[in-house]
């Protein structure tokens, strides 16, 4: 799954200058972070509607809406998503955040997260034990960040 992560993370940067008119991801960078933190929120109600249903091929599709839009708001922001470290233990510079849903790959998990008013995914060794509902530090790696004009843009210095 990291592969297709960082496809799709790669994807989002290839189409984010193409027109507007006949790319999705275009128009969320034209519309900037607020848009795009709002469409991110929207697809996370959208999943915890159809998993409390037990719709499971919905949950599918709508975790793929769910991770191309939280790509995109990391792509704005700057973020990779090998910049976020997660840690079952607290550390000084961590945020706490509680696990809300976990999915074992294999080589990785990936750890879907409620951080503040927010929602991010996390991806760790599998050999780290994530239980449903623990609380876990996340830090993201600030050296890492760029940041950019939302009507240009541009990178800021």
């Amino acid at each position: 799954m990291s592969d297709s992560i960082e496809r799709l993370y790669r994807a989002v940067l290839a189409a984010k200058d193409l027109d507007p008119a006949t790319s999705r991801t275009a128009r969320l960078f034209q519309r900037g972070p607020s848009q795009m933190a709002k469409k991110l929120a929207e697809e996370a109600i959208e999943v915890v509607i159809d998993a409390v249903n037990g719709d499971a091929q919905a949950v599918v599709r709508e975790s793929a809406d769910l991770l191309y839009n939280l790509t995109v708001l990391w792509a704005s922001a700057g973020v990779r998503p090998e910049d976020v470290r997660l840690s079952v233990t607290e550390f000084a510079e961590g945020i706490p955040a509680g696990i809300y849903v976990t999915e074992a790959l294999g080589n990785e998990t990936f750890a879907s997260l409620n951080l503040g008013q927010g929602k991010i995914i996390a991806r760790t060794d599998p050999a780290v034990r994530l239980d449903m509902e623990a609380k876990v530090w996340v830090s993201f790696d600030q050296t890492k960040f760029h940041f950019f004009d939302a009507a240009s843009g541009k990178r800021l210095q």
